[in-house]
Formats: C-alpha cells, sequence, structure tokens
C-alpha cells in the first residue's frame, strides 16, 4: 500500500493485484502499464513482470495495519473483477476490507458484468457494506452500459469515474448514483478532453444531487492542465452513513 498518493481523490493505494489486460479505448495509454513496463526485466523490482497480471498475496493484510481511517483506492495498477483473478482471491480481498472497516475503500472496475455477479454471489439479497464503494470507469458513450451494470449491483455506495473521458456521455442518468469523479487522460498520448464534455456530466451532477469531483484537465503530465472548472475547484464526495459489515453468507 502506498503512504501517499498523488490521486487527489484518495488518500492511499492498495494493490494486492497489478497489471491487467486491456478492453476498450480507455485503456488505450494506461498510466499503470506504462509505469509498470519501465521495470520489466529489472531483476527483484516489484514489476520485474511489467504490467502481466500478478496476485500478491502477501499485500492482502496491509489495510489491518493502517489503524487511521483513510480513503483507500483499491487496484489502482488493476483490476479486481479481471477475469484470471480467482474468486478465492477476490474473497480474500472483500474479506480485509470488512474486517478493517474503518477504512473507506474505493474499488474501480471496467469489467461491470464481472463485478455485478460476484456481488450477487457474495452478499445475496444484502448490500455491499457502505464503506465498500463500488464504481465503474467509463471513457465515452460507447461504454455508458457499464453504468447500467453498475445500477443493478448489489452496493451501498456507487460511484462512476469518467476518467479519461474521450468523447461525450450524452444525457445519462445518474439515479442511484453517489459520487462522479471526471478527468482528461495524462501522458506522452493524452487525447484532448472538451470543456464542454465536464460541463455536460457537472450540470447533470447539480440537477441530480450527486457529488462531484473534477480531477484534472491533462496533458503531458497530470497537472499540467490544473483543475479549474471555470475557475472553481470541484471537490465533492458523498456523504455516507458508515455501518458496520455484514458477515457474507
Amino acid at each position: 500500500m502506498a503512504d501517499s498518493t498523488q490521486i487527489e481523490w484518495t488518500d492511499s493505494t492498495w494493490n494486492p493485484v497489478t497489471g491487467c489486460t486491456k478492453v476498450t479505448a480507455g485503456c488505450d495509454f494506461c498510466y499503470a502499464e506504462r509505469f509498470s513496463e519501465r521495470f520489466r526485466g529489472v531483476p527483484g523490482h516489484p514489476f520485474e513482470n511489467g504490467f502481466d497480471l500478478t496476485l500478491r498475496p502477501n499485500r492482502l493484510d496491509q489495510p489491518l495495519h493502517w489503524r487511521e481511517p483513510r480513503r483507500i483506492f483499491v487496484n489502482s495498477m488493476s483490476d479486481l473483477f479481471h477475469k484470471e483473478v480467482p474468486v478465492s482471491f477476490i474473497d480474500a480481498v472483500f474479506d480485509t476490507m470488512e474486517k478493517a472497516s474503518w477504512h473507506t475503500y474505493q474499488v474501480l472496475t471496467k469489467r461491470s458484468s464481472l463485478m455485478v455477479r460476484y456481488l450477487r454471489k457474495r452478499y445475496g439479497d444484502k448490500l455491499a457494506p457502505s464503506h465498500i464503494w463500488l464504481g465503474v470507469s467509463i471513457e465515452d458513450a460507447k461504454n455508458v452500459v457499464r453504468l447500467k451494470h453498475l445500477k443493478t449491483a448489489q452496493a451501498a455506495t456507487k460511484f462512476v469515474s469518467f476518467e479519461p473521458l474521450i468523447g461525450p456521455i450524452g444525457d445519462v442518468d445518474l439515479d442511484g448514483i453517489h459520487w462522479v469523479i471526471v478527468g482528461g487522460e495524462s501522458g506522452p498520448r493524452a487525447r484532448p478532453i472538451e470543456e464542454e464534455w465536464v460541463l455536460e456530466i457537472r450540470d447533470r451532477c447539480k440537477r441530480q444531487k450527486v457529488a462531484f469531483f473534477f480531477k484534472q484537465w491533462g496533458g503531458i503530465r497530470p497537472k499540467t492542465g490544473g483543475r479549474l472548472l471555470k475557475g472553481k475547484e470541484w471537490s465533492q464526495y458523498p456523504r455516507i452513513e458508515k455501518r458496520v459489515a455484514e458477515p457474507a453468507d
């Protein structure tokens, strides 16, 4: 787990899995892949195998050692619901999140149908605890189906990350969604983001009373364009009442 992070909307990262494979256009210039592949072949380095999918069981209990509550982005360097991650390993990650319930966990996936299936199997007709935020990443209108999946998920707290936003999203319904993040792409091949795309999402959040967080405009580096939208920083978080984790059946 990283003690600190430059990701504006979280406090720490926890990576019991690293590495992934591409699924849609939002993955094309993945920052995690770019970082990991720099160290491929370096003996003894955590990313000696680059961005190959890697389970890291020695990290499973890390949040239990953090006594001060914090927001934790789970698998910033992977996707927990990748089809090659065994269900038993996902179970172990959720076991830790339920045990260390003083933290808030932010779990993002592009594999929304697999997430929905897993949550249904784990929780049945119950919901995942409110301190485990379940979210989907959507980069353009072609992938709004992930939002539809999220709405059916057995989750008490749901969020969407429109990042990297590489196209307009359109008139989406955010009913049942607690939090929205928007951000432009960063890196040497970053695709441009349009202000009107961002404003459309922000205005939808305002109308539907959804917390809105504008992370960045992006560019060659994450902070190149800053994060002011119409002269203002938007750093809203949902107000979620924590409850004790319910054990899985």
